[in-house]
């Protein structure tokens, strides 16, 4: 058996976060696999530093829109198969997609969509859940074993953030949302979390302008998720709210496979 430490951050800009001391990620924490979204930015915009970091394979997905959206992938081991998108012309302009298989399991770095801009932004934000979630069931159905991690733009339960009753009726905390998640959850997918702990006040993102992040009224929206079939490989879940650098703090998880 080996094992994998996973990590992902949802970077807010990833030269902006180059600029506050991103790389220490790497020394600090020592992931064998860091998925980052919200990149911002197309690969041939990036210092060298981060399209080669040594010891790691890197991986980019960009949006068609400059300086929006993206996600990023470091691994240590080269991945079997890397696939971009869901593979729907809908949803796959934006480079919200990074599907890698490595053989024992298959990792999907997703950055979903936020629906607090407009109604139609929201539709978006569930038509992408519901394919999202197909294609994750037609693999699992191949008995294949699954990660999700990412920015998923929604907590879940009360627990998840620190003021739930103001937010009933904002995007991020509506019930069709988080009854996505529930749906995510009795399909057979184990919020990694919450195997671990269930306690309040762990949070992965928070309000600059208010300064939130001081005073820990966050919202938990980052998460990773695995399919049932690999919850005896699972030997922690865990928040780094220490991490500073963006509006998010990094999540990871460590597996024996």
């Amino acid at each position: 058996m080996s094992k994998i430490k996973m990590l992902s951050w949802n970077v807010n800009g990833l030269r902006a976060a180059y600029k506050k001391g991103f790389m220490k990620i790497f020394t600090a924490h020592g992931p064998d696999i860091i998925c980052l979204q919200e990149t911002k930015a197309r690969e041939d915009q990036l210092p060298s530093a981060l399209r080669h970091v040594d010891g790691y394979k890197a991986y980019f997905s960009s949006a068609e829109r400059k300086g929006y959206s993206g996600v990023a992938m470091y691994t240590k081991q080269e991945p079997i198969e890397v696939c971009y998108g869901l593979g729907n012309t809908n949803f796959d302009g934006e480079g919200r997609v990074i599907a890698s298989d490595f053989g024992d399991f298959i990792l999907f770095n997703v950055y979903f969509p936020n629906g607090k801009a407009s109604k139609e932004r929201l539709d978006f934000k569930m038509g992408f859940y519901d394919v999202f979630l197909d294609r994750l069931d037609a693999l699992k159905a191949q008995g294949r074993k699954l990660i999700i991690c990412g920015d998923v733009n929604t907590a879940h339960k009360e627990i998840d953030l620190a003021r739930p009753k103001e937010n009933e009726k904002v995007s991020g905390f509506l019930p069709q949302e988080r009854a996505w998640i529930d749906k995510l959850i009795d399909h057979g997918y184990l919020d990694t979390l919450r195997m671990f702990s269930d306690q309040p006040g762990q949070y992965t993102w928070w309000d600059m302008k208010t300064k939130a992040r001081e005073r820990n009224v966050g919202w938990r929206i980052d998460y990773f998720f695995a399919s049932a079939n690999l919850k005896n490989n699972i030997t922690s879940a865990f928040i780094l709210p220490e991490v500073m650098g963006s509006d998010h703090c990094p999540i990871g998880i460590e597996l024996d496979i």
